[in-house]
């Protein structure tokens, strides 16, 4: 088996900006998707509004007012009637990332902690709509806080993504063992994303699932209607009842600020409460019609690329 080793600048626990600026490298590896717009504001690289553009879409009859620089002179000329070109119309769309950056993700048993997946893959998905030409915006929550971005173009979106995600992923570890649970701060959070989502705007939600319950369906049911909106789930080895265990062991778990001592019946136990909370949230994403693909903590996101298309 091949060994696995760190991402590139990364230490696995901390971030750093040379880690966040190389997710570029992977988003350059990911293949372009082309999806209708869903609003006449917004398109998603290329939509399916007509309009003076660099992709070739059809050709009709030529029509008063049309611009005679589109005639199609080779068809007019076979069928012996007008015809000119249309074009698909290239348009920014915005594209929004739900950064889930609570204490529940900082954990981590074998590569990286859930918190630094999450941020290597909100990054390349950002860095994917900058080279794609959209606007990036995103909404990273925590406990304690919602940091919104708003929608920026070019260098200007990815890097105060970048400087944001850097900045809370440190806030959090500094005050691993102070926080307290903040019972639907998730649900705030999805209720805002519904405020300042536009129209066709394209939704990335990145989280372990834990802190998403039933009350989320609604915001997120409202956005779903006039967005579009994809999922990922980051897991861990650990959680995933993946690592191979002795039949007797006392294993010391830390999970934010709570520490537990699992021997073999807690750790079943425990296994099984991750896999439901996990499951939980594939299922609300399957009711709102939503693709939740899986991303492990304990692989480098470079050897993932398949989750990511």
């Amino acid at each position: 088996m091949s060994e696995i080793s760190l991402p590139l600048f990364a230490d696995g626990v901390h971030l750093n900006q040379k880690e966040l600026l190389a997710c570029q490298n992977i988003a350059r590896a990911l293949p372009e998707k082309r999806s209708k717009a869903r609003a006449s504001l917004a398109g998603h690289r290329a939509s399916l509004i007509k309009g003076r553009g660099m992709e070739f879409a059809e050709v009709r009859h030529y029509q008063p007012g049309d611009d005679v620089r589109t005639i199609d002179w080779r068809v007019t000329a076979r069928t012996g009637k007008a015809h000119t070109k249309l074009f698909v119309e290239e348009r920014e769309r915005p594209v929004l990332i739900l950064l889930d950056l609570s204490h529940s993700l900082y954990f981590g048993s074998s590569l990286l902690l859930q918190s630094v997946q999450a941020a290597h893959l909100a990054t390349t998905l950002g860095w994917s709509a900058i080279l794609h030409s959209d606007r990036l915006g995103a909404l990273i929550a925590t406990e304690n806080e919602h940091i919104e971005l708003k929608p920026r173009s070019r260098q200007k979106g990815i890097l105060q993504l970048i400087s944001a995600v850097e900045k809370v992923h440190q806030q959090q570890l500094n005050h691993i063992t102070e926080h307290q649970a903040e019972p639907g701060h998730m649900f705030r959070a999805c209720q805002r994303l519904r405020r300042i989502a536009k129209p066709g705007s394209l939704i990335w939600i990145v989280s372990d699932g834990s802190n998403f319950d039933e009350t989320c369906l609604a915001p997120l049911s409202d956005l779903k209607r006039h967005c579009d909106m994809g999922a990922f789930l980051v897991t861990d080895p650990l959680r995933q009842g993946q690592l191979k265990l002795p039949k007797q062991f006392q294993l010391p778990v830390k999970e934010g600020n709570k520490e537990l001592m699992l021997n073999r019946s807690g750790y079943d136990g425990w296994l099984k409460k991750q896999r439901h909370t996990q499951q939980a949230f594939i299922e609300m994403m399957h009711k709102l019609n939503v693709q939740t693909r899986e991303v492990d903590a304990g692989k480098s996101l470079n050897d993932q690329i398949g989750a990511l298309r």
